[in-house]
């Protein structure tokens, strides 16, 4: 600690610092219009020129014989200086470091830490600066953002002469690769934030490193010392240079705004602290959009901008190539008269030429598109200037329309053409309706990326299909998509499946058909090939939610699907376009459990559109083929017993079950004897699940004991059908995820059987495990995400049986008290399906009365939907939650 005479020179220094800086922060805060980081920088350097001026130690160490300098470096150098940001600061010294700096620093660092600030210094002397700056490239680019602060200014000139000479002058390329590549390295970490819902401001692409990549490469290669030489040497026009301005300011008041909440330096912006941001930065509910989605909209605009700029820089300067996978001194030559290739990529010959020629501002696309080559910066900035031209007639005209769809055509499953179309805002101009999806965001943890981005990406998908040379895409995928004859309209589909989400408080799907009728409509597209377009627009989300949300094995539930769809081929076009959705989504929209039950449902639509329908006697001629087959697969002295127990099974269980699996569950039938249940557990091929096939005496409220017991053991449940026979027997199977710990799982599964015995004997309350299992696992918490708990009770979709579907937050145990619930209002669950979105549950039970009936009274009614209301979670009005926490003012 300092001693007392240094500490009372100090603490009044000190004491203003604090209090100037709470004073900006406040004023930052209530909206005043303060550039917060240079006026942060300002305070930090007062203090630290009058710690200089005022020091005692200073004076003892010789400034004149050894002179040293006080240097901002990082951050603090650029003048970027954030809420919590670390201050950076270099003691440089023309020689030899003397043993009395220590005090120095002591003086001037200490009192800096006692007030909360992070402080990160270094002392050097002059050779070892240049030293470390040749061998660390870290240390080099702190260097290249030095600032004087107080001190020799003469040593702070002498160091960045000799760094110029010695270092950049000799390592130029060297150090152009290391940033290039580093940046590389720093993107696959951190991912694209001008499209991730939880993006990095910093270090993410789009992010603020992307902004000083740019500047370090512009000092090194070209001597540019202040950003607005950018504009000045010619690298960015007015226009663009206003733009990054604009958009580093968005940025950087969002990351104020996040220390300030975090209470220290944070730069993932997580879902929790959204709403909160986008409240305090005076956002509003407008165009049917929440005031978060229209902050995280703005936001990514902005980090999209950023990261145009910066690769547009590496471009220009031939530096992003090895990133890029573009080709090199390709031997094609660009088709189109007045287009050309240079340095690798694509310009206008001459401006003049556009005007006189519109249509080489979508012929260009089409060459990049063919040629795998990016365009010039100079070419994108000419489209966009011109875009003007890209009028009405320009939409219309056959040829412009053409060259569009073969654009969509052409092979790309790595290189994106339609991005430089948005990028440039081609796109929006040439389908004007398509400007009201961009940048816009669906806030939830579900879709990974804006909705513009998202159908992009959807495209790219379709046309990876076509590649067929990915060990991602399931092969049934690429054998659909070479069956089908209209790609051209698949694409457009995938490209404007999702255009209707710019119209607020709409269903989508179908105003999203009707745009694209009008869409395709003018383009004089054939109104059969149209009609086919709308039909998947429309129906898109129409498979997907069957194969989730009802049981794909019910014959009415394919019946309605094959009547909806009608067209073998129109099946197979959305069946593509529906994993292209789900793929193009995210990770958590498609995974292995997903693609099962979607191409299942598709085979079952298929054959009936293909065969015809399973009623009267072709479904008696199944069960008649499906018997013999059992009794030829059992072994002789089995089969006389077989038929007895073939007639005490039930038709939907032998119509829909393999003849193999029914010989195992014959099988666990003569092995359970007098138990109350046997079980087989395998893996799913293709899937990371399991299947439970349980064979025991019907019991009521089984489902929720079963579904208690697989909770506690950390096992979820994704699917369940269960068949009484006749004889008082249940057979169910069962589809779960897989224990928590894969070295254990046998373990695990035996311990799930004897709790489960355990329960179904009575000698476990499975309400009171599952309470102790409740108070030590917390929910996850419910954001303004959440949508509200919704029941519906459907009557309509199956003649044997009421569905219920359940909306609502997953938590840990819901399925239980959902069950627990049904099974408390008398109902028998035969099937279930169980699909989480995240933290997202929607859950659909087949139920009837326990004499076998359909739940019809609409009394009866009430009470189940009020039975299940009372186990769902309660999800609070979070934006007053939002407003009592950050307090008035804020």
């Amino acid at each position: 600690m300092l001693d007392m005479q240094i500490q009372d020179r100090y603490i009044d220094a000190v004491k203003r610092l604090f209090k100037e800086r709470e004073q900006l922060a406040a004023a930052f805060l209530s909206g005043a219009p303060v550039d917060f980081q240079k006026e942060h920088t300002r305070l930090l350097d007062e203090y630290f020129c009058q710690s200089f001026a005022q020091s005692m130690v200073g004076p003892t160490m010789g400034i004149a014989r050894n002179p040293y300098a006080i240097i901002a470096v990082g951050g603090y150098g650029r003048q970027e200086q954030c809420l919590h940001s670390d201050v950076d600061i270099l003691f440089l010294f023309k020689k030899r470091i003397p043993d009395e700096a220590e005090g120095l620093i002591r003086e001037m660092i200490f009192p800096l830490w006692d007030i909360g600030i992070d402080i990160g210094h270094a002392t050097r002397s002059l050779s070892e600066c240049l030293h470390l700056a040749a061998k660390d490239y870290e240390v080099l680019t702190s260097l290249l953002d030095a600032r004087f602060i107080c001190g020799m200014s003469p040593l702070y000139s002498e160091m960045l002469e000799r760094l110029r000479e010695k270092v950049l002058f000799r390592k130029s390329d060297r150090v152009i690769s290391w940033l290039v590549e580093s940046t590389r390295e720093r993107h696959g970490l951190f991912g694209d934030s001008a499209y991730l819902l939880e993006p990095n401001l910093k270090e993410g692409q789009g992010g603020l490193r992307d902004y000083h990549a740019l500047l370090w490469i512009a000092q090194v290669k070209f001597g540019l010392r202040r950003p607005r030489d950018l504009e000045f040497r010619g690298f960015l026009s007015h226009e663009e240079y206003e733009a990054l301005e604009k958009a580093l300011s968005f940025i950087w008041r969002a990351r104020n705004f996040l220390h300030r909440f975090i209470g220290r330096k944070y730069d993932q912006l997580h879902f929790e602290y959204q709403p909160r941001l986008a409240q305090v930065m005076g956002y509003q509910v407008e165009n049917g959009q929440k005031p978060v989605e229209r902050f995280l909209g703005d936001l990514h605009g902005h980090m999209e901008r950023v990261k145009q700029r910066h690769m547009m820089f590496l471009h220009e300067l031939g530096a992003a190539k090895k990133w890029f996978s573009i080709r090199r001194r390709s031997s094609k030559g660009a088709r189109t008269e007045g287009i050309e290739i240079k340095r690798d990529q694509l310009c206008f010959s001459a401006p003049e030429n556009i005007v006189r020629t519109p249509m080489l501002l979508i012929k260009i696309f089409e060459e990049s598109a063919r040629l795998k080559l990016p365009l010039s910066p100079e070419a994108s900035r000419l489209i966009r200037e011109f875009s003007g031209l890209i009028d009405e007639n320009f939409i219309r005209f056959k040829p412009a329309v053409k060259t569009f769809e073969q654009i969509l055509l052409l092979p790309a499953p790595t290189f994106n053409v339609l991005n430089e179309m948005l990028n440039t805002r081609f796109l929006e101009r040439f389908i004007p309706e398509f400007e009201e999806i961009i940048d816009r965001i669906e806030y939830d943890a579900y879709h990974v990326y804006p909705v513009d981005k998202h159908s992009l990406r959807t495209v790219q998908t379709l046309k990876r299909f076509a590649a067929g040379e990915d060990g991602e895409i399931d092969p049934l995928s690429l054998q659909l998509f070479r069956e089908i004859s209209k790609k051209r309209l698949l694409l457009w589909a995938g490209l404007l499946h999702d255009i209707g989400k710019g119209i607020p408080d709409s269903d989508h799907s179908r105003s999203g058909a009707e745009i694209t009728e009008r869409i395709l409509g003018r383009i004089g597209m054939r109104p059969k090939e149209i009609a086919a377009a709308v039909f998947l627009v429309q129906e898109h989300l129409f498979l997907i939610r069957n194969a989730t949300r009802r049981d794909i094995n019910d014959e009415e539930t394919v019946m309605a699907c094959a009547r909806r769809i009608k067209d073998p081929h129109l099946l197979k076009m959305l069946y593509l376009l529906t994993v292209a959705d789900l793929m193009a989504t995210g990770p958590k929209a498609w995974n292995e459990w997903t693609a099962i039950l979607l191409r299942d449902l598709f085979f079952n639509i298929l054959n009936i559109l293909e065969n015809g329908d399973l009623g009267g006697a072709k479904a008696i001629e199944i069960l008649r083929e499906k018997e013999a087959q059992i009794l030829e697969g059992a072994a002789p002295q089995q089969r006389q017993n077989l038929e007895p127990l073939l007639a005490v099974m039930s038709p939907r269980y032998l119509v829909n079950t393999m003849v193999s699996d029914i010989l195992s569950h014959i099988d666990l039938y003569r092995e359970l004897g007098d138990g109350n249940f046997l079980w087989k557990i395998e893996k799913v091929q293709g899937a990371d699940a399991r299947r439970i096939a349980l064979c025991g005496k019907d019991s009521p409220g089984f489902f929720a004991k079963l579904a208690g017991i697989l909770t506690v053991n950390g096992i979820g449940i994704l699917d369940a059908q269960f068949h009484t026979w006749k004889n008082g027997i249940t057979l169910d199977i069962l589809t779960v995820t897989p224990p928590p710990d894969p070295l254990f799982e046998e373990d695990r599964w035996e311990r799930v059987q004897r709790e489960l015995r355990a329960a179904m004997e009575g000698k476990i309350d499975v309400d009171e495990v599952m309470q102790e299992y409740g108070a030590g696992h917390k929910p996850l918490p419910i954001s303004e995400q959440e949508v509200p708990n919704r029941i519906v009770v459907d009557n309509n979709s199956s003649s044997f049986f009421t569905i219920i579907e359940v909306y609502t937050h997953d938590r840990p145990g819901l399925i239980y008290g959902i069950t627990s619930a049904l099974f408390r209002c008398g109902l028998d669950i035969r099937s279930a399906q169980i699909a989480t979105r995240v933290d997202q549950a929607v859950d659909v039970f087949y139920v009837r009365d326990l004499e076998g009936q359909k739940v019809d009274e609409p009394a009866r009614i009430r009470s189940i939907e009020e039975a299940v209301a009372a186990v769902l979670p309660v999800i609070e009005d979070q934006s007053k939650k939002e407003k009592d926490e950050d307090g008035p003012g804020s």
